[in-house]
């Protein structure tokens, strides 16, 4: 069937982002140029709306002065940006020619790649490109930065970490917003949120060290140590435990580690949890009485309190709550979690990377630890090309210095496929030319609702800008890889994933998809996954004593501050438009915010320049002193670049860890501590 760009009319797609919306939107092209943009209203969730980050996406992006449009060689030091322009055919034989170098000299080992969900598409994001690196033996890359320790939470105790379908949040009477801002990071939610509270008299609770945009908006906002929601959770099992709250049947029926459960939440009665969490043991009691005794009741988590060194026992303990007071038996109540799982369990997903291809004897390299894996004299063989695409390491990995160490090297090879030029890329020996959304065929999945889309391309390539997975199509070919894996068509890989028999699938076609632009899965009419039990667990049962590990790491002390890297910068997307001047402009600098104690204690006031400093890094921010974050706590906002910040890092990441959770799967770099002092001299002289 025909799926090119159109000379005249309106194209349907989906927003690209790593983003739970995955915003449904319509293209008007006129003449072959794309000339307006916006959110597709026939779209049940996302409603026409699109955030303020992408509303302004064909003149930032798509028809940008900077976007990078033709193949760059370097020609002045690593990390200075100077490149020159060459042919497609003179990057490819260079390239290709010294990939192939240093897989006969070092191994296939020696080439890493690394990319995350720089697109949500399942052909531009995860095929093509993950069977090349398969094929010629490199490093295997351990995709974890964000939402594994989540999932293997969540997974651990209820052998899924999906929960109820969003859109059953209207039915909800009590509304937990648990380490999410959703207005700011989940936008298309909040309609369904606002719904319940007028519809159901629905209360809503935020649950963040933080007072974001969502917080403001709701019924109440629970303030706790950063750390520590845990030892929350286990506070309100006790309550609703010893009150007799809990919902027996259900719990005998359903559950296993009941017994085991009680201890655990004795540990953390709420006069202990208080002084732990920071809470009023009052606001404690009240919080576990009225989910116990509200239904339905609802628990939205993201990926907020996920990244710490006990991330997934919190998200395990978590899952215990709605089992424990049976909030399963009603239509509305459970967790809402990462809706992506449905997706993943429905479609051939593998038919994407095709795992067959993977030799799982070869090292793998968590992608948390790349400044480790690119610094370390000890890696054998060490690494010695990298190949970025879809990310922004420079910028969103972890131990930030550390990383632009590795990238400095002068004996890495390094390629970037890139829109822009990026920090990472500024580093980069190469630096390919990388379509946007608006050019390339895709299939987007969405881990916030359970709408597949498919992504038509609008307009043709802008200058000589290929597509992810038609870059490692010519790579292939240049380095003599004939197999049928590689020769696959981006049609053809979309018609594999949809090929299934699984119900949620039924009748969802690549024809219906390009006739009707989204098409809702197929979930069964109850809404009650689990209201009579069948957990997809071993037994059948939720586990309420999954992964008993400590409830709390991290505290601060010696007058160190826990850090929260938040998103809840409004133009920022991690670092996507980070760099941009219509971004920067509207969030001016970066900032941090103190409370008016911490701030007080060190002789810091509101709009001062202050430096966030520890042992891995330094960010020079501008203080925001007031009642945003409690004692304790310190917040910067996620996602800004490094240019234009006077070396002194405009990214959180210069400060965060790079260890990863006790179960080895995510980061622990939300249990990063920081010092703050004043800057001597304001350079800019104002705020």
């Amino acid at each position: 069937m025909d799926l090119s760009p159109v000379v005249d009319g309106v194209v349907r797609g989906a927003c690209w982002h790593d983003c739970p919306d995955t915003c449904s939107w319509q293209i008007t092209v006129q003449d072959g140029r794309a000339v307006q943009l916006r959110g597709d209203p026939d779209h049940p969730f996302t409603s026409g709306g699109l955030c303020a980050k992408v509303n302004p996406y064909l003149q930032d992006r798509l028809y940008s002065a900077d976007r990078v449009l033709h193949p760059l060689r370097r020609v002045g030091p690593k990390g200075d940006g100077r490149f020159e322009q060459v042919s497609w055919d003179a990057a490819l034989d260079d390239i290709s020619g010294r990939l192939q170098q240093v897989i006969e000299e070092s191994g296939g080992e020696a080439v890493l790649p690394y990319s995350y969900v720089g697109t949500q598409g399942m052909v531009q994001g995860m095929s093509i490109d993950r069977r090349f690196f398969a094929l010629i033996g490199a490093s295997r890359l351990e995709r974890t930065i964000c939402g594994d320790n989540g999932q293997a939470g969540y997974t651990a105790a209820m052998g899924t970490y999906v929960g109820i379908d969003p859109e059953d949040i209207v039915h909800a009477r009590l509304i937990l917003l648990w380490g999410t801002n959703t207005v700011v990071t989940n936008l298309h939610l909040w309609p369904y949120v606002l719904k319940a509270r007028r519809d159901n008299g629905a209360k809503v609770v935020v649950i963040d060290p933080v007072r974001t945009r969502t917080a403001d908006q709701a019924d109440l906002h629970i303030s706790l140590n950063p750390g520590t929601d845990g030892a929350l959770a286990l506070a309100l099992m006790n309550v609703i435990i010893e009150e007799g709250l809990h919902d027996a049947a259900y719990v005998d029926a359903h559950t296993t580690g009941f017994d085991e459960l009680r201890r655990r939440a004795g540990e953390f009665p709420p006069q202990r949890a208080a002084a732990v969490t920071g809470i009023d043991e009052d606001v404690i009691v009240e919080l576990a009485r009225d989910y116990a005794t509200t239904q339905p009741a609802v628990i939205r988590s993201l990926v907020g309190m996920e990244h710490r060194k006990n991330g997934s026992a919190t998200f395990a303990t978590l899952a215990a709550l709605p089992a424990l007071t049976g909030a399963w038996r009603h239509r509305g109540g459970g967790p809402v979690g990462l809706v992506g799982g449905l997706m993943r369990s429905s479609l051939r997903m593998d038919r994407l990377a095709m795992p067959e291809l993977e030799n799982p004897a070869l090292r793998s390299v968590n992608m948390l630890q790349l400044g480790r894996a690119l610094t370390d004299p000890a890696m054998d063989p060490p690494v010695r090309a990298l190949v970025v695409y879809c990310s922004n390491p420079a910028v969103t990995a972890p131990h930030q210095n550390l990383v632009l160490r590795g990238l400095a090297r002068e004996d890495l090879f390094t390629v970037v496929h890139e829109q822009f030029l990026t920090d990472t890329a500024r580093h980069a020996d190469y630096v390919l030319p990388a379509t946007t959304q608006a050019e390339h065929l895709d299939l987007m999945y969405s881990w916030g609702h359970a709408y597949l889309a498919l992504n038509r391309p609008a307009v043709a390539p802008r200058g000589e800008a290929v597509p992810t997975a038609d870059l490692f199509r010519r790579l292939a070919a240049r380095m003599g890889i004939d197999h049928q894996a590689m020769a696959e068509t981006d049609e053809q890989i979309i018609r594999s994933v949809l090929d299934t028999d699984h119900p949620y699938v039924a009748g969802i076609t690549l024809e219906r998809l390009a006739e009707e632009g989204w098409v809702k899965l197929r979930l069964p009419a109850d809404g009650r996954p689990f209201a009579q039990g069948g957990f997809p667990t071993p037994d059948g049962r939720c586990d309420l004593a999954a992964l008993p590990v400590p409830a709390v790491v991290g505290l601060p002390s010696d007058g160190l501050l826990s850090l929260v890297s938040a998103k809840y910068a409004l133009h920022f997307l991690n670092s996507s438009y980070g760099g941009m001047q219509r971004q920067t402009r509207r969030e001016k600098e970066p900032w941090i915010d103190l409370s008016v104690a911490d701030a007080a204690a060190r002789g810091i006031a509101d709009g001062d320049l202050v430096e966030v400093h520890n042992q891995r890094g330094r960010v020079v921010a501008r203080a925001k002193v007031g009642d945003r974050v409690s004692p304790g706590t310190a917040a910067l906002p996620s996602g800004w670049w490094l240019p234009g910040t006077d070396g002194a890092g405009g990214s959180a990441n210069a400060l965060t860890s790079d260890g990863i959770d006790i179960l080895g799967r995510g980061g622990d770099f939300h249990d990063t501590l920081v010092a703050v002092r004043q800057v001597a001299a304001d350079p800019a002289g104002t705020a």
